[in-house]
Parts: C-alpha cells; structure tokens; sequence
C-alpha cells in the first residue's frame, strides 16, 4: 500500500483481508466521521462522503457490525457523485466497545483499531479514582495500551499525592501530567504516536480533551467553549473523529461518556491487585465475605486494599455477568427464530408453494 494509507495506519496485515476488494475494483477507506449511516473516510486520494450498503445494513445482526470511527472498509467510487459505498468492514485489530446505554443488549463500538487508549481527567478537579477504574477495565478490554492524560497542570498545582493516587490504579498504565497552555508532557504523548498510531480519548465532558488535541495539532481545529473563571469545563463534543496530527499519529476525539458498561471480557485486567490476592486465599471459590482463610479481607484489614476499590471491581464483575447473560438470551432467541424460519421454508417447499409457476 502507498505511503498515503501508512500515514492514515494503514498495516500489512490489512493487505491480505482487502485483496479481494482490490480485485473488484474497490478502494480502502478509514472512517473519521459517523453521521447517522452517513460517514466520512480518509482514503489515498483524499476525504471522501460514503453510505453503507444495503445488503451491509440489513445482514448486519447487531450495531457492532456497521462501520466505526476508526474501521478499515472497503469502498466502491461513486465517481459522478464524488462519493462512495461501504461495502465492507476490514477485520479489526482492537475495538474500544461498551454495552450500548439504556436497556438494550448491542455492542456500540467506540473506536477500532486504535493502539492507545488515553484516559484524561483534569487536575482542576477532584479525580475519581473508581470512574477511571471503569475506564481502565474497557480500554484493557479493547486490545489497545491505556495510558492516563492528567490535564491543566498550569492551571492547578500538580499535586504528588494526587498524581500518586493515579498511579496506584493504574497499574500497567503510564502516566502523563499535561498542560495545553504551557505545552508540558505534550512531547511524551507525541512520542507515544510513533509509526502513524492511532489513540482514543476517553474521559468526562469538560476534562479537556479537544483542548488536548488542538494544541497536538497546532491551531484550533475542534471547538471548545472558554474555560470560566472557576475552571468548570463544558462539553463540546458531540461526535467521534478521526485527527491526523501533523507530526504523524492520529487521535480520535469523544463525546463525554454518562454511562459506561463493558460489553466483554473480565476485570481482572485493571484489577490485577486483587486477582494476585484472590489466588492466595485458601478456596478457590471465595467471595471475600467470611471465609477464612482469605487473603482479599486481610488485604482490606491491613490497609493495603482499599474497601471500595473491591466493591468497584465486584460491581464491574456483576455487570459483565448481567450483560453475558443477556446476550446468551439474545442469541438463543435468534437461534430459535432461525429455526422457525427454516421449518416455515421446508413447509412451504413441501406443498409447492415456493415452485416458480
């Protein structure tokens, strides 16, 4: 593939998945913008206006399965119409996903193939230590490296024990202490986005995210509304994008989430301090209540597992099983539906009702 495409993240592995494509006379397109089924892509020749297939949007089984900001997809010119079909969407390398809000059991893919997953919160405000476990366990889940972006540091002094208390759940994850005024710990977040990779924003409206990614790209490229006097950030944000910054890398701006639940995996990955301890206690099938013998409670009793970092990680763990549980509902209905259809073809076929006069 030509340079063009590498500097859009473009990877080898793509090539063969997109072979086919090519022989059709398709063309590969990233997506930087979702607008309702509409999209707008990055491609070689520059940004492009493109609608899913028909076909595309009526075999797809869940929301998970259309295009994301972020996907690779494979694209059929509409010359006259300077626009294009989405035909296909490439196999992902990581999905930065949640359980879609509300009541419903889909997948609402945030983000793919992303490589970083920055988890910004502000100094100027009281930093929740369970919010961005949450945080934490989803970027984990995704495949892609989290890393937390402590912003507004010229604002508010950075404060050791609070940047300490960051670090104490972050584990695995480095951390960058930022200001988009001043410039500070801005090269360390260049530098994490060598050889074109792509970073997802995460984290509540009003930390500073497209402040954050204006001052990567230069100039005022995403609309933010002035910080008050008391420093209580609004949110701008309403949609996904896709940002090429002009050093190389990319980063994808978010809207500010009110709720996040994950839509796969386990909590172990954010919460390996208490997935160490829970494999010291004496049964294997402790639930850290009153069994003896168990290492999470005397952990608790020493002072070196916090009580409500415990209740985080049973509550995450509820959720998933919650979400599992409907989905395996969702599936055996779909499988039952299949089946119906299926007995209602062979009856039709049985009593000719399906021969061509």
């Amino acid at each position: 593939m030509n340079e063009c495409l590498q500097r859009l993240g473009w990877r080898d592995e793509l090539d063969s998945a997109f072979r086919p494509y090519a022989e059709r006379g398709f063309i590969p397109g990233r997506i930087a913008v979702e607008h309702r089924g509409a999209y707008v892509a990055y491609t070689a020749a520059g940004e492009v206006w493109a609608e899913a297939a028909g076909r595309m949007l009526h075999n797809a089984q869940d929301r998970g399965e259309l295009p994301a900001v972020g996907d690779w997809t494979a694209l059929q010119p509409r010359p006259n119409e300077a626009s294009a079909t989405v035909h296909a969407v490439l196999p992902r390398t990581t999905a930065f996903s949640r359980k879609i809000a509300g009541f419903q059991t889909q997948e609402h893919v945030l983000a793919a193939n992303i490589d970083l997953v920055w988890i910004v919160g502000a100094l100027t405000r009281e930093l929740s230590a369970r919010r961005m476990e949450r945080y934490l366990a989803v970027a984990w889940e995704s495949g892609a490296q989290p890393e937390i972006v402590l912003t507004k540091s010229d604002v508010a002094e950075s404060d050791p024990e609070r940047v300490a208390e960051v670090e104490s759940i972050a584990v695995g994850a480095p951390v960058h202490v930022t200001s988009a005024v001043t410039g500070a710990g801005l090269d360390g977040l260049r530098d994490s986005l060598g050889d074109n990779r792509t970073a997802a924003l995460l984290g509540s409206s009003g930390v500073g995210k497209s402040t954050l990614i204006n001052a990567l790209v230069g100039e005022a490229l995403l609309e933010v509304q002035e910080t008050r006097r008391d420093d209580v950030g609004r949110h701008t944000t309403t949609r996904r994008e896709l940002v090429l910054l002009p050093d190389g890398g990319l980063v994808i701006d978010t809207p500010g989430l009110r709720e996040i639940v994950m839509w796969d995996g386990d909590a172990d990955s954010s919460f390996t301090d208490i997935a160490d301890l829970s494999s010291q206690c004496r049964f294997a099938d402790c639930r850290h209540l009153t069994e003896p013998g168990c290492a999470v409670r005397a952990a608790i009793g020493s002072g070196a597992l916090e009580l409500e970092r415990l209740r985080s990680y049973e509550k995450m763990q509820r959720e998933l099983a919650y979400v599992e549980k409907r989905k395996q509902g969702k599936a055996s209905r779909s499988n039952q539906r299949a089946k119906e259809i299926a007995k209602w073809s062979r009856q039709r076929r049985k009593h000719g009702l399906d021969q061509k006069s």
